[in-house]
This record gives C-alpha cells, sequence and structure tokens, in this order.
C-alpha cells in the first residue's frame, strides 16, 4: 500500500504491530518509525524488522507526516503522547489507540481537532499471529480507512468490528481472557501432575488439548455445549468431571470474571479522563459575571446638602 506509519510505544502489542505491518507490505520498513524509552528494545525491533526507532519524546517527530499513527501505550500514558501529537496531527491522518478504556471523544478533544480515530483491542497472542482484535471507529473515519485498519490487525490474526460502548466487554473478553484461559492451562497440568504425569507430558497434552478443543470450535461452528456433549459418556469419567465443575461453580466463575473486567475498564477510562480535566482544566472565559453570590443592593442616593 506503500503507507507511512508511526508506532508510539512499542512493547507486546507495538511491536507484533511493527512486525504485521512490515510483514503484510501495508508499508516498506523504511517508512515505518517507532517509539519506545528503553534503549536495548528499540535496538532490538530495529535489528529485527528494519524500522526507525526513535525515543518515546519524539512522538510529535515520528507522527509528522504520517497516514496512520497508532498509539500503543499504556492507559495512564495515553493523555501525555495525546498532548505531544496536539498540533501535529492532521484531519487526513488516522490515529489508532489500542489502551483500554479511553474514549474516542476523549481522543479528540484533546488533538483539539475533528480527525479519523478508531479505537482497537487486540490480544497479547497478537505476538504470534494468532490474535484476536476488535475495532471500532468515529464518524469521520471511512470505507477505505476502514480497510488500512482491518489490514493491519488482520496481520496478526482475527478482527471484528464493534460499537465503541462494546469495547469494555472485548477488553474483558479477548482482551483479558488470554489470563483465564492460562489459569486453567496451569490448573490442568497441576490436575495431570497430581495424577502422576510428568511436568513434560501434562504440559504437551494440555496445551495440545486447549489449541484442538479451540480450533474444533472455529472450524466446526458448533455450540461448545454440543462439542462438549460429544465427549461425555453417560456414567463416564467426563460426566463426573463435569459435576464437579458446575458444583464449584466455574461458569459463574467466568462469567462473572467477565463482567467484573468489564466494570473495572469502565472506572480506568474514567479516571483517566477525570484526572486529565483536573490536570487541564479549560481556559476561564471573559466577564466578570459573579457565580453563587447574590445581587447586590444599590444603597439609596445621598441628598445634596444644600
Amino acid at each position: 500500500m506503500g503507507l507511512k506509519i508511526a508506532v508510539l510505544g512499542a512493547g507486546n502489542i507495538g511491536g507484533a504491530l511493527l512486525g504485521g505491518i512490515v510483514k503484510s507490505h501495508l508499508a516498506a520498513p523504511e517508512d515505518v518509525v517507532a517509539t519506545d524509552a528503553r534503549e536495548e528494545r528499540r535496538r532490538e525491533l530495529a535489528g529485527q524488522w528494519k524500522v526507525g526507532m526513535l525515543p518515546t519524546s519524539d512522538n510529535r517527530e515520528a507522527a509528522a507526516g504520517r497516514d496512520v499513527v497508532i498509539i500503543a501505550v499504556k492507559p495512564p500514558v495515553v493523555p501525555q503522547v495525546l498532548n505531544d501529537l496536539r498540533g501535529t496531527v492532521r484531519e487526513s491522518q488516522i490515529v489508532i489507540s489500542v489502551a483500554a478504556g479511553v474514549p474516542m471523544s476523549f481522543i479528540e478533544s484533546v488533538l483539539g481537532k475533528r480527525v479519523p480515530v478508531f479505537r482497537a483491542m487486540p490480544n497479547i497472542p497478537v505476538v504470534i499471529d494468532e490474535g484476536a482484535t476488535a475495532v471500532a471507529g468515529n464518524s469521520a473515519t471511512t470505507p477505505e480507512q476502514r480497510e488500512i485498519v482491518e489490514r493491519i490487525f488482520g496481520a496478526l490474526g482475527c478482527v471484528a468490528w464493534v460499537e465503541e460502548s462494546q469495547l469494555d466487554a472485548v477488553t474483558a473478553l479477548s482482551g483479558s481472557g488470554p489470563a483465564y484461559v492460562y489459569m486453567v492451562i496451569e490448573a490442568l497440568i497441576d490436575g495431570g501432575k497430581k495424577m502422576g504425569l510428568s511436568h513434560e507430558v501434562a504440559t504437551r497434552l494440555t496445551e495440545q488439548t486447549v489449541l484442538g478443543a479451540a480450533k474444533l470450535v472455529r472450524q466446526t461452528k458448533v455450540h461448545p455445549a454440543v462439542l462438549r456433549d460429544a465427549v461425555v459418556t453417560p456414567g463416564g469419567t467426563t460426566i463426573a468431571a463435569i459435576h464437579e465443575l458446575e458444583r464449584h461453580g466455574l461458569r459463574s466463575m467466568l462469567i462473572s470474571a467477565v463482567e467484573t473486567a468489564t466494570a473495572r475498564s469502565k472506572e480506568i477510562g474514567a479516571q483517566i479522563v477525570e484526572r486529565f480535566s483536573k490536570d487541564h482544566p479549560p481556559a476561564k472565559t471573559g466577564g466578570s459575571a459573579r457565580t453563587n453570590s447574590k445581587p447586590r443592593k444599590r444603597s439609596p442616593a445621598r441628598k445634596r446638602a444644600k
């Protein structure tokens, strides 16, 4: 496509985006630049993908003249990065944020102009091109720009388009979801070890079991409950184990985990907006109008002494 792209923040997600952009030929390596505070990380990515790397303090320089600017820093750092970009971002540039909880209206207000803004929520498996990313865009975006964004994240896994109001739930489900799955994997490995399997055997069987089960859901499009019932034999081992899982509330706990993480995502966004508003109060307008005070009474005119 011949795009010029800046990735501001080159952590796990930002680094994966760099790789996806280069591998999918959305931009030539010499047309990609990224920022990061860590010198070692900058050297690593520059050597791996042959892209330009700048210190974090050069966000403004990195974004200048780019077609796409991706903000890939942690949520509390987003206001600082947006301040760096204020006055630099053009109305034709695409701005993509992957920060959880930070609304597009806030991004627009800090940038100080109406620009095409996308919010994306990728998860950590993007580092192996098996990520799940949900994306929302504001009303200033075009179908052509949506295609560019879909190609960027599509190079790293699957992409789903949602309304911005759904992104907190996405953050809780697929954004945080790998952590839940890792806990299940860890527990299954420990279960195998408790029953006498070696760590190596328990790990290999567990990872393949989880991978195979997920692939079966994706490829067959069959409801997980139906696939589960296909494993269950009346009076067998699986139904006995499922009874134990239900008794301890596995399904309820996972549902509650998504619910709790959704609420936390909303809280994070609200806290960032509130903190920024306190640190950057709106400029006072002119005028001498008083607030919360009673109108002054005029004293009667004194009579002139004769």
